[in-house]
């Protein structure tokens, strides 16, 4: 007589891969809802345009030869206001957030790698018209320069943070059976003000969210209910 218990093993065995199979990821958000940056963010808004006399921080050309590898996507702009005010705009698209190898890097990291010192990230979560999003605060310093920055993480039509939560809504992502996109918003300013300069930033992407057509707004800020 066969022992039924020794099915037990294979049993489980073939449930398991059978699940792994159900669980595979089978849609790529960046193939079914393809982006270009440029056709995203507008030029100029509200009080806000463009202005090209003063640059984001120049990137080490090792390192963006990396970046080129994870991101499909870059847009560095700086903007002027009424005031003479500037907030430079950096953005970086990736079509595959499902892992760590894949996925967006922190601002701290390109900063340090180019001799700045940053201070302790202070999270938040900034209330936009119908939507939060998981706001980073932080400053960058190297000598004269003082740059407090904010920026935020998508990851598909989530807004989060790097560490738990972007590992959980990959996560969650992997078992609807989707590749997720993302990009990380990066916005700062030179300025010894940092509460002056929040403010500023806060202002800017507000008057941002506003011009960027609803089509794209998920993408960028996420869908994320107001808390």
């Amino acid at each position: 007589m066969i022992d039924r218990r020794s099915w037990i093993p294979a049993v489980v065995l073939v449930a398991c891969f059978a699940a792994t199979l159900a669980l595979k990821p089978k849609e790529v958000m960046a193939q079914a809802k393809p982006i270009k940056l440029v056709n995203v963010f507008p030029e100029s808004f509200g009080d806000w345009k463009l202005d090209k006399s003063l640059a984001p921080v120049e990137i080490d050309p090792s390192l963006q030869a990396l970046l080129n590898t994870v991101y499909n996507d870059t847009l560095s702009r700086t903007y002027i206001n009424s005031r003479g005010e500037h907030i430079m705009l950096s953005v970086a698209y990736g079509g595959d957030q499902s892992s760590d190898s894949t996925q967006v890097h922190r601002p701290e990291f390109c900063y340090v790698g180019q001799g700045f010192t940053i201070s302790t990230p202070d999270d938040t979560i900034f209330n936009l018209p119908d939507r939060s999003v998981s706001l980073r605060k932080l400053v960058a310093r190297q000598g004269p320069r003082n740059e407090p920055i904010s920026y935020w993480v998508t990851v598909g039509e989530t807004s989060t943070l790097p560490g738990l939560g972007r590992k959980l809504t990959q996560l969650q992502y992997g078992l609807t059976g989707k590749v997720p996109d993302g990009m990380l918003v990066r916005v700062s300013s030179i300025d010894e003000d940092v509460s002056h300069a929040a403010q500023l930033q806060k202002q800017f992407i507000t008057d941002m969210y506003q011009a960027i057509s609803p089509v794209y707004r998920s993408r960028v800020f996420g869908a994320n209910k107001q808390e």
